[in-house]
């Protein structure tokens, strides 16, 4: 599949790596919707990327509304063939904190943006893609997950986060093996540092100081890499049922 025939849906695209995403795809003609929970903020963004954009108010975790939001961004933009699902929180928080052992609610919160958001996003869009026209090469659409480098390296205070990106790379192989007589693909990426919206809030010295802990480039990735990356599973058919580490060979420490 071309880039340029991209008829994507992102989540979270307000910000960070989603926004990268749909704007890499606006800028080689393709067209996009961005689903996530900051209304004013995607606006903006979709306005932003011009009338090949547009944004749909979307709570990931909320079944209906992810259902709804993918009939809509379909109908806008005359099909769907790419989801991009980078929707999620950090959910940063120790077992045994300061204030005591870790809430249940608070763990499960994250398994709800991160890992069943994905997930509802995935069949609500798969439902979809199987109608498409195939291919020359039998292909209908492309399912992405953005898992972690913490999924296999997570750090004190990640068990929650390095949960739910473990289970969503975990997930991709079965969902391209099922999904494959369809001639739909499913790709997890698994990004180590990256200079996002959060990294923003630190010093510039801690940024700098995360940066060269990454063998090679010893700086932070920067979100139009992994909107490159996406561009090239779309274009290559045989990338299927793979995590694809994203990191600069970085292996994270405990702390």
């Amino acid at each position: 599949m071309k880039i340029q025939e991209a008829r994507a849906v992102v989540t979270g695209g307000a910000s960070g790596l989603g926004h990268a995403v749909a704007r890499h795809i606006v800028s080689n003609g393709g067209k996009v919707v961005l689903l996530d929970v900051q209304e004013g903020p995607g606006q903006a963004a979709a306005a932003q990327l011009g009338a090949a954009a547009g944004f749909l108010r979307c709570d990931v975790t909320a079944e209906a509304e992810v259902n709804a939001a993918m009939q809509q961004a379909h109908e806008r933009m005359g099909g769907l063939n790419l989801l991009v699902n980078c929707a999620g929180v950090i959910g940063a928080g120790r077992i045994l904190g300061k204030n005591g052992p870790m809430a249940g609610e608070f763990f499960t919160k994250v398994i709800h943006i991160n890992l069943i958001g994905t997930f509802l996003c995935d069949k609500a869009a798969a439902a979809l893609m199987q109608n498409n026209t195939p291919n020359a090469d039998g292909e209908r659409g492309l399912l992405i997950h953005t898992s972690s480098v913490a999924a296999f390296e997570g750090q004190i205070g990640q068990a929650a986060y390095s949960a739910t990106k473990a289970a969503v790379a975990g997930m991709t192989l079965p969902i391209a093996r099922e999904l494959a007589r369809l001639g739909i693909r499913c790709v997890s990426i698994a990004p180590g540092l990256f200079h996002t919206p959060m990294m923003d809030s630190l010093p510039q010295e801690a940024r700098d100081s995360l940066g060269a802990q990454v063998p090679f480039p010893p700086r932070l990735g920067r979100p139009e890499e992994f909107a490159e990356l996406i561009a090239s599973v779309f274009a290559i058919p045989m990338l299927n049922g793979e995590t694809i580490r994203l990191d600069g060979a970085i292996r994270m420490q405990p702390k």
